[in-house]
């Protein structure tokens, strides 16, 4: 590699300034900068093989499930990597799932102690509408997990995916007595279809079940509060993309209402349409228009969630 090339990969990986192997510069000067570029691209070379190394032993569930099963599970695990990769995740204690194609009270959720950066089609565990696993997994379910997504599921046979997080501006949000305003454009599209269910400690006891599915009614967006945000979906794709405008949603909320100033209301008028405006924004693909998008984004940083 001439010295031109070392300097230019130097100043790409933020290990030099520009310069460093500069003719007036001395040959100490060269040849340390020179010794940290190797170092930075076998450290880089490594990182590499150790990302590799550490992913956990799941035997593959490709061959022991229906097409359309499979389908599901690599969809809910690139939903899992989303929304780790979009800082929503709260290490292992939220929950997203999936219904199982084909069955009346099956779904899929993620093993408790995992991270969600970690999941894979193959990891998720497959539960009845009581509890029991379909097919065993050295990881247990959340518990809090199971009382919401089997409650959701239950009553809402029309979704196919249910998805929580415990984001910070989700909560901060939900913490508010007034809960969402009419403050952004991706805010008209949640007050459209938001219902809010009261905080009642974790989500432990059965008898929370027909409160929280009674506040959930036919809506689309679900503000827990106190605790997070929570979205329900047609497909997985519907699902993460309606989150993805809920967080945002909040996000924009607290920092408005950080500024001090006074805030500008959008007219009720305009969120009575918000609907019918969204299915033309999406072409009435819905989350769909975004999703194979998502999935390259996912390829780029890395594939595994497909296993």
């Amino acid at each position: 590699m001439q010295l031109g090339e070392i300097e230019r990969s130097l100043w790409d990986a933020g290990l030099t300034p520009r310069g460093a192997f500069h003719p007036a510069a001395g040959a100490g000067i060269q040849r340390s900068a020179a010794a940290i570029l190797a170092l930075g691209l076998h450290a880089k070379q490594q990182e590499g093989k150790v990302n590799a190394r550490i992913q956990l032993d799941i035997p593959s569930m490709q061959t022991k499930v229906s097409p359309d099963e499979w389908a599901a599970r690599v969809d809910l695990a690139a939903c899992y990597r989303l929304v780790a990769d979009f800082g929503w995740d709260d290490l292992v204690f939220t929950h997203i799932s999936a219904r199982v194609p084909g069955t009346a009270d099956e779904f899929l959720i993620n093993p408790y102690g995992m991270m969600f950066e970690e999941i894979t089609a193959s990891s998720l565990i497959k539960v009845d509408g009581r509890g029991n696993k379909v097919v065993d997994s050295p990881f247990p379910v959340n518990p809090a997990g199971f009382t919401i997504h089997s409650a959701v599921h239950g009553a809402r046979h029309d979704i196919a995916c249910v998805l929580h997080t415990h984001s910070l501006n989700g909560v901060a949000v939900s913490a508010q007595e007034g809960g969402l305003q009419p403050l952004s454009q991706q805010s008209i599209f949640i007050l459209a279809s938001l219902a809010y269910h009261n905080y009642e400690g974790v989500a432990l006891r059965d008898e929370e079940k027909p409160r929280l599915t009674a506040d959930l009614g036919d809506k689309t967006f679900l503000m827990l509060r106190n605790h997070g945000l929570l979205t329900v979906g047609e497909t997985v794709a519907d699902a993460f993309v309606s989150m993805y405008a809920f967080e945002a949603a909040c996000a924009i909320q607290v920092r408005a209402q950080a500024g001090g100033g006074k805030l500008i209301a959008i007219h009720p008028q305009i969120i009575a349409g918000a609907q019918a405006q969204a299915k033309a924004v999406t072409k009435g693909l819905g989350g769909m228009l975004a999703w194979p998008a998502l999935l390259r984004r996912l390829d780029r940083i890395d594939p595994t969630y497909r296993s």
